[in-house]
């Protein structure tokens, strides 16, 4: 006989409290229970309020948008702005600022004409004008260009160092030693080395459109339509040297000889004779100059012959050939093979024997 508390077939599932089983794990706590979107009033409620047994309930408002927002998602949103407010910082305190580039302007530069004294000597054998003198003991072309061993200094890296002095010798490879820059009007070349700033300076130069600085100023060219090369190896000698002018400038200077075997263009199998041209040739390097691979020309000084002291040498140089003379004699004199000498005058004498087949 089934007992008072179950009813006549048994509990179900066959045993007493079998039914439970099923729902055991589920647990009905206070948050699930205030949640329900229904609620049933209680046996007392519906005698006093007369009321149906079931009422839908509204949603709870919440308290804020704090209250909707996941702990985790609170966490990553103050990271993110926290990351975002040391972005701001550091940028505006960053001790690694973009490096400033140079002002450049248009170069200073002087020509000195070296007037000969008497008839320009020249002969048929280019190698005999070479080995006359101390020509004989130059370098040829690039090769003759010869960097020194590059150093630290207080501010530069010994890698910048070496990429300063590469960049003037590249300037210099293409503005004196280049066949098609000395007579074939080619400038491309030494156009690409220099920055935006004196590009635009050196295209006023080199169109002859005027202006403060000359075409020779940055680069060595010859009258083309009466010179050409009776050998495009030129010989060169000289040095580099390189000082640190302030904590964001590098200086290379060049101070360099160049002597060109140069015969008329006018006349077949016309002898050749020797110009010289010396040349101090000052750059500036910022780090931004050397990030960007471009040089700043500061200052060319130059002494070139043998020239008529009447020659106009702004857009290129005319040199005395084989067998010519100047019509202006000049006293004293200045030899473009030597060492150091004073700034000289606009013209001088171009001291002889040293350029000279003996």
């Amino acid at each position: 006989m089934a007992g008072r508390s179950d009813p006549p077939e048994g509990g179900p599932g066959g045993s007493s409290g079998a039914g439970d089983e099923e729902y055991r794990s589920i647990v009905f706590d206070d948050s699930f229970v205030s949640s329900a979107r229904l609620q049933e009033y209680s046996a007392e409620q519906r005698l006093v309020d007369h009321t149906v047994a079931v009422r839908d309930r509204a949603p709870e408002q919440p308290l804020g948008i704090v209250r909707t927002v996941p702990k985790q998602g609170l966490a990553l949103a103050m990271i993110i702005l926290l990351a975002f407010a040391a972005a701001i910082y550091l940028g505006a305190n960053n001790p690694y600022q973009s490096p400033r580039s140079l002002a450049a302007g248009r170069p200073a530069g002087s020509t000195v004409a070296l007037v000969p004294d008497g008839e320009v000597p020249g002969d048929i054998d280019v190698e005999l004008l070479y080995g006359t003198g101390p020509v004989r003991e130059f370098g040829v072309g690039p090769g003759g260009l010869e960097l020194p061993d590059p150093k630290p200094t207080t501010h530069f890296s010994r890698e910048q160092v070496m990429t300063a002095l590469t960049l003037a010798k590249e300037y210099l490879t293409a503005s004196a030693l280049n066949p098609d820059v000395l007579v074939g009007g080619s400038r491309s070349e030494v156009r690409e080395l220099l920055g935006v700033e004196q590009q635009d300076q050196f295209d006023v130069a080199m169109d002859g459109e005027g202006g403060p600085s000359w075409a020779t100023d940055w680069l060595v060219r010859f009258d083309q339509d009466r010179v050409e090369m009776a050998d495009p190896h030129v010989r060169v000698d000289g040095v580099f040297t390189f000082t640190e002018a302030t904590d964001d400038m590098l200086e290379i200077a060049g101070h360099h000889v160049f002597v060109y075997a140069l015969r008329s263009s006018e006349s077949m199998g016309a002898p050749a004779s020797l110009f010289g041209v010396r040349r101090e040739v000052r750059f500036q390097f910022g780090k931004e100059e050397l990030r960007d691979r471009n040089v700043v020309l500061r200052q060319v000084d130059t002494l070139a012959g043998p020239m008529a002291c009447e020659a106009d040498p702004a857009d290129a140089y005319a040199p005395l050939l084989a067998g010519e003379t100047a019509s202006q004699r000049l006293a004293g004199g200045i030899d473009p093979l030597t060492a150091e000498q004073d700034r000289p005058v606009l013209c001088a004498a171009l001291t002889p024997g040293q350029l000279n087949v003996t």
